[in-house]
Formats: structure tokens, C-alpha cells, sequence
């Protein structure tokens, strides 16, 4: 018999039926002229979907959040089929985070569609002068294949809550996982309002030749430029959610039993295959040894003490594909350092175990490209001013960890870095808190979402002044400028 989450031989993983998967995959081929006909029936529809209450639009959410809860084990067989993921972390990182977004925006959507007034100066006194944020239109959402539910519903809950109609446009590399968001999606919502849209690089370039008002893009840096440049056609906003190599540095006063298991865990969670994953860590000196060792005790509690029962350990998902795991093996052989525990892998089942990589090169590739995957290299820093030092040589991270026992030198270590979002004391935690604005800055991405910050990602904050009187001051400095128009600019611009 199988370990629990994994196939037998010959039987689809997760106990699916394999009839009823395969009449799900079955998909019709998207056409770049069936894909024009959904944008312009979207386009048709913009307007009314546009003019739909807090209402309306939290009905939408509910029924989402309603078909997630009531599809909850089709989710999790989808992305056991995928990755062969557990479903206990298919509950806390795909549909968790979606349920935690829905549930925000039904709680405050009320609040974010009410008009904003804001003060208005005194030179333009009687004057009334409110933010309404109001629909983008017709959206695309590129979604990438490693948390294919959360990075696809997640972005479009804040969609959707702003009033727009979605394409939406999967990886190819999970279809176990799209032929259920098909099915999810196609149930509640006509195609006019959210489509989905399946196909590989052709189906993306086809989607991105199209006018739409904004484009949510996650994905790699390489891909990220090609989506601007097709953006910049139409002068299409866009928010680019990027990777990069997000580093952890540990203080020789953290508390090395719960910063191992914290970053064991970030780095392992879907196999390492998570943007905001550990990439590497940077640690002082005096502690290096002791995190190691601290490390290899948490991967042995999580996956177990032998490379067969780590092969085997239902916990652990598997790499995507071959060429994301022989792209890793490269890395790995590649590294010039020392394996200290792990670096079993078999090529037969994508599987590449848990690896804790020492005296790795910095110009090594590993230290080169971001990993996407459960291999973390660590590495010894005098001090944490030469930890900053190294992260500030390099392209702005989309996370970064501190793990510090004093809250001013974590504060400070904060303050003299910059990255997307990041966490002290953990991992990974900063992207699930709603209330929290997530993305990154340069070469890791650009634009924010969740809660809020995703509501007004896809919308356009109109200014709106509305004045309230007949006259207004400014009407006094109308032309012809006379002696007493210009003493009254020359006043305007001394006090007002």
C-alpha cells in the first residue's frame, strides 16, 4: 500500500478517478480569435459589471467562498495529481489564503467603495474634494503554476471586489489544477464577467496583444519584461508579483531552535517551489554550527531521519516537472559546497529531498539565480553589517527574513535593507496577513496586493472636486491680470 498522498502504481495520486479527471482535462483549444470574442463580450459587459454595489459584488465573493469550502477535497486531489502536495498544506497555502481574502473583502468592501473625502486647501476653500475609486475594466490575470489556486482566485477576489470583469490565464503545467478552477470558476460566473483562458507561450502572446486596462502578472523577472513591453503597446497598467533570491540573516542572539524550524519550514513548504521562500541565509559566525545542526534536526522531524523515508514522506511535494528538477540537480552540482544533510533525489518522480548546502561559492550559480526549490545554502557573516552589506549588493529581494533576539537590531537590520515585505522572528507569514500590502520593488516586481492594497491595485482612484458655490476665489485671478489679480496670486503663493 502507498504512504498516505501518494499514488500506487498505475493510480492517479490523491485516490482521484481517473474517468472523471480525464473528462475534466478534456479542454477545447483556445483560438486567438475565440479569445478576441471573450475579450470583446467583456468589453460589452464592463459597464454593467462596473455599476454593481458593494451588494452585488459581495454576492459574487460568497458564492466563491461557498463552491472553495464546498470543493475542498476536489482542491486538494487536483494538486495531489500536480505535485503530489499533502492536502493539509494544500488547506494552508492555497486555499487558506484565498478564504482569508475573500473573507476581508466581505467584512470591509462596504468601506473601500464609499467615496473618500479628503481636506481641501485653503486656497481652494467652498470646494468639496472626495477619492472615488472606480473599475479599471477588463483585467488579465497571469497566474504561474506553483500555487495555481491561491495565485490565481487571490488576485482575482481583489478583481472582483473592485468592480472588473477578468481573464484569467493559468500555467500550462498544472492541468489537474486548472481543469478544477475551470469547473469552479464556470459554475459561478458567465464568461463575460470571468473567463478562463488555457493554452501555453501562443495563448499568452495572443492574450497580450489585447487593450486590457491592467495586467496582474506573477511570475519570473524574464517574463515580467516580456508582459511589460506587450503592456507598453497599449499603456496598460500592469503589476508584476516577481521572484529573487530572498535572504535570511540570523544574529548571533537568535533563538537557533526556533529560527531553524521556522526557516526549515519556509524553505520546504511545496518544495521550496514558493517566491517568498528562504533562498539562502547569512549567519553570524559564532552560530554557524549550531543552526546547522539546529536545521538538520527540523527536517528530520518534519520529513524523517532517512533519505527512503524522506523519498516517501507524504509531507513533502514533488518539483513541478523534469526540467525544473534537472535544472536543480545543475544547481546543486554546480554549488561547490559542502552537503551537510540531504541531496537524495530520483529523477523517476521529481522528487529532490530537503538539502542543507556550507562553504557554498557566492559566484556560484546557486548563489546566482533564484532556487525554486528545497536546496539552502548557508553561509557564515563576521558580523550582521557584512550581512546587510551582501544583500545590499545584489538585485532587491522580494522577502527578506531577520531572526534577531533584540528588537532594535532587527529593527535596524530592517531599516538598512529593502525588499518587498519580509518578517522577523519567521518566514512566509507576511504574505498570508491581509493587511498587509504584498510585491516587490525593482527587479522583484512592482504594485501591491491583498486585502486593500489588492481593491486598489485594480482601481483607478478618481479625484473628483466638486464645488459647492457659484463663485470661488480662483475666479478673482481669471484674466486679465490686473494689478490687483496679480496681488492677490503674489498673496496665494506667500500664505496659501
Amino acid at each position: 500500500m502507498a504512504p498516505r498522498g501518494i499514488a500506487a502504481p498505475g493510480q492517479p495520486a490523491g485516490g482521484l478517478n481517473p474517468v472523471g479527471w480525464q473528462n475534466l482535462l478534456t479542454k477545447v483549444p483556445m483560438t486567438s480569435s475565440t479569445i478576441e470574442a471573450i475579450f470583446a463580450r467583456q468589453q460589452d459587459a464592463r459597464w454593467r459589471v462596473a455599476a454593481t454595489s458593494a451588494d452585488q459584488r459581495k454576492a459574487k465573493l460568497k458564492g466563491l467562498l461557498e463552491a472553495l469550502m464546498a470543493h475542498r477535497a476536489e482542491a486538494q486531489a487536483a494538486l495531489a495529481a500536480d505535485f503530489r502536495k499533502a492536502p493539509e498544506e494544500v488547506d494552508l497555502t492555497e486555499l487558506y489564503p484565498v478564504i482569508s481574502e475573500l473573507k476581508d473583502a466581505l467584512r470591509h468592501l462596504s468601506r473601500w467603495m464609499r467615496p473618500r473625502r479628503v481636506p481641501t486647501p485653503i486656497g481652494l476653500l467652498g470646494a468639496l474634494g472626495t477619492i472615488v475609486h472606480e473599475p479599471r475594466g477588463v483585467v488579465l490575470i497571469i497566474a504561474p503554476w506553483n500555487y495555481p489556486i491561491y495565485l490565481t482566485l487571490g488576485p482575482l477576489v481583489s478583481a472582483l471586489a473592485a468592480g472588473n470583469c477578468a481573464v484569467i490565464k493559468p500555467s500550462e503545467f498544472t492541468p489537474h489544477t486548472n481543469a478544477f478552477l475551470r469547473k469552479l470558476l464556470s459554475g459561478l460566473f458567465p464568461e463575460e464577467e470571468v473567463a478562463l483562458v488555457e493554452g501555453e507561450a501562443e495563448t499568452a502572446q495572443a492574450l497580450l496583444a489585447l487593450p486590457f486596462d491592467h495586467i496582474f502578472f506573477t511570475g519570473s523577472p524574464t517574463v515580467g519584461k516580456v508582459v511589460m513591453k506587450a503592456a507598453a503597446e497599449h499603456l496598460s497598467s500592469v503589476t508584476l508579483e516577481l521572484g529573487g533570491k530572498s535572504p535570511v540573516l540570523v544574529d548571533a542572539d537568535a533563538d537557533l531552535e526556533n529560527a531553524a524550524r521556522k526557516i526549515a519550514w519556509g524553505k520546504c513548504v511545496n518544495a521550496g517551489q514558493t517566491c517568498v521562500a528562504p533562498d539562502y541565509v547569512l549567519v553570524h559566525v559564532r552560530v554557524h554550527d549550531a543552526l546547522v545542526e539546529a536545521l538538520k534536526r527540523a527536517l528530520v522531524d518534519f520529513y524523517g531521519a532517512e533519505a527512503d523515508t524522506r523519498r516517501l514522506s507524504p509531507d513533502l511535494a514533488r518539483i513541478i516537472n523534469p526540467r525544473h528538477h534537472a535544472r536543480l540537480l545543475g544547481l546543486l552540482q554546480d554549488s561547490r559546497g559542502l552537503v551537510v544533510f540531504g541531496g537524495e533525489n530520483d529523477p523517476a518522480t521529481n522528487y529532490l529531498g530537503p538539502t542543507l548546502l556550507t562553504e557554498v561559492d557566492p559566484a556560484s550559480p546557486i548563489m546566482q539565480e533564484e532556487i525554486f526549490g528545497p536546496l539552502l545554502p548557508i553561509l557564515k557573516v563576521p558580523d550582521m553589517d557584512a550581512a546587510v552589506a551582501f544583500v545590499n549588493a545584489r538585485p532587491k529581494p522580494l522577502a527578506l527574513y531577520v531572526f534577531s533576539g533584540d528588537r532594535r537590531n532587527a529593527e535596524s537590520l530592517i531599516a538598512r535593507t529593502t525588499a518587498g515585505g519580509g518578517c522577523i522572528n519567521d518566514t512566509l507569514l507576511h504574505f498570508a496577513h491581509t493587511g498587509l500590502p504584498t510585491g516587490g520593488v525593482n527587479t522583484s516586481g512592482f504594485g501591491k496586493a491583498h486585502g486593500r492594497h489588492g481593491f486598489e491595485t485594480f482601481s483607478n482612484a478618481r479625484g473628483i472636486l466638486r464645488q459647492r458655490s457659484r463663485y470661488s476665489a480662483i475666479q478673482l485671478m481669471y484674466p486679465p491680470y490686473t494689478g490687483f489679480a496679480r496681488r492677490l496670486i503674489d498673496l496665494t503663493l506667500k500664505h496659501f
